[in-house]
C-alpha cells in the first residue's frame, strides 16, 4: 500500500529487520549493557560503540574474504553475492562515517557553548 508516495509495506520489512537485528544484538550480548551495570539497567555508551565498530569490521572482513573466494574461482560464489556483500559493508562504513560526524559535530556545539 502506499501512502502519501511511501510504499508502506517496504518501511513495515524494514522495521521488522531493525527489530530482528536488536533481538540478535540482546541474544549475542551486544545490547551495550555491560555486565557490571545490568542491575542499574544503564547503557555504557563505549560498549555500545565497540559493538557496533566491530560489527561494521566483521562485515568488511567478510565481504573481503568472499571477493577473495569470487577471484580465486570458487564455484560456489556468485559475482551477485560478492556485489551485494560489498554494497552492504559500503552502507555500514558510510553509516559509521556519518555517526562520527553527528558525534564530532555534537562535541563541537557542547565545547563552544558559553556557560
Amino acid at each position: 500500500m502506499k501512502v502519501g508516495g511511501i510504499d508502506t509495506s517496504r518501511i513495515e520489512a524494514m522495521v521488522a529487520q531493525l527489530k530482528a537485528a536488536g533481538a540478535r544484538m540482546e541474544a549475542n550480548g551486544l545490547d551495550g549493557v555491560s555486565p557490571g551495570t545490568q542491575a542499574t539497567g544503564r547503557l555504557d555508551f563505549a560498549d555500545a560503540l565497540k559493538a557496533s565498530l566491530d560489527q561494521v569490521n566483521r562485515v568488511q572482513s567478510s565481504s573481503q574474504q568472499l571477493g577473495e573466494k569470487f577471484a580465486l574461482g570458487d564455484d560456489k560464489v556468485s559475482l551477485s553475492d560478492v556485489m551485494i556483500s560489498m554494497q552492504k559493508a559500503n552502507i555500514s562504513f558510510q553509516t559509521t562515517i556519518q555517526v562520527r560526524n553527528k558525534l564530532i559535530s555534537a562535541y563541537h556545539d557542547i565545547m563552544n557553548m558559553q556557560i
